[in-house]
């Protein structure tokens, strides 16, 4: 990444979302109450999650993991996107840009893979209820996290390296507000059909495994849901999973409509709403969505502040 013999251009430009002083300031303001919400939201997550023993189970393990990487995707992002809506200059060095791009696409492909890991770990507890603690054994729940991690590591290295190799001679101009690499790609003045063509290969691979393992899954809890004969008992089984569910909707749907479209309907405006809404504000949505939607999140946060009173 250090690597700067490829280029004549010693920085980009971030053109950012708006050109207008008003709207800039007011996007300031709510993308940092925002950012400051999903940093306590994501926060707390963590702590009750570690602070709570009846928590402590795979499916709250990898919640916690998940929080992490929210805080950590919406850190990469959100306070460079801050500065530049209020900063005259919205320089940001080839190497900062290639660094926020790793962490970005590193972050990113970690969370899908995460995301199947607790889609498998739903399936198992709703259709193989008996054999869970068996299957979902604490080797197995770090494996699966240690594989998400490895393969958003591979994914990113590679998409770095990749851009590295090209040449930046002209504009430097990104249109967007943050190191993306469909922007990157546009300003390079060599060829970069291969360099998309590996690229789209990388994360096409990561993206298509992760949506056959939820979807294979989801497939199968709804066979099981299906045919518990009590309402009490379908309403309970989809509960567990409800939320991950959701989580998964607005994450991905954000994604693909931003990704996987046909290069005619393009439009950079709907673009970066997409954008924003998967990387500053998905992130603030996925704790409040664990925890409103889950009873046993509420009750180990009463719990906590019950011993709390009770030690004061």
């Amino acid at each position: 990444m250090g690597r700067r013999n490829n280029t004549n251009v010693p920085d980009f430009i971030l053109m950012g979302l708006t050109d207008s002083e008003e709207v800039r300031l007011v996007l300031f303001h709510l993308f940092l109450l925002i950012y400051l919400v999903t940093v306590l939201g994501n926060a707390g997550m963590i702590l009750i999650i570690r602070l709570d023993l009846q928590l402590h189970t795979p499916m709250y393990f990898f919640l916690s993991h998940l929080s992490f990487i929210d805080v950590s995707y919406s850190s990469v992002i959100t306070p460079k996107t801050l500065e530049n809506l209020i900063a005259s200059t919205k320089h940001i060095s080839f190497v900062g840009c290639l660094a926020q791009m790793y962490f970005f696409v590193f972050l990113a492909g970690t969370e899908f893979i995460l995301l199947s890991a607790m889609a498998y770990d739903r399936y198992v507890a709703i259709c193989k209820p008996l054999q869970y603690p068996v299957i979902m054994s604490p080797s197995l729940c770090y494996s699966l996290l240690i594989a998400s991690y490895l393969i958003g590591v591979s994914e990113s290295l590679l998409n770095v390296l990749f851009i590295n190799n090209l040449h930046f001679c002209d504009s430097n101009v990104v249109q967007h507000f943050f190191c993306d690499t469909s922007p990157i790609l546009a300003l390079s003045c060599t060829d970069t059909h291969d360099v998309e063509t590996m690229i789209f290969i990388v994360a096409g691979s990561t993206l298509v495994a992760s949506v056959i393992t939820i979807s294979a899954s989801y497939a199968s809890i709804l066979s099981t849901i299906l045919k518990i004969k009590s309402t009490s008992g379908k309403r309970k089984a989809f509960s567990t999973c409800a939320s991950h569910l959701l989580g998964v909707t607005v994450f991905y749907g954000t994604l693909i409509f931003t990704y996987l479209k046909p290069q005619s309907s393009y439009s950079l405006g709907k673009d970066q709403v997409a954008s924003v809404f998967y990387t500053i504000v998905t992130p603030m949505l996925n704790p409040l969505i664990y925890s409103l939607r889950n009873k046993e999140v509420k009750r180990a946060v009463i719990r906590l502040l019950q011993k709390r009173e009770s030690t004061s």
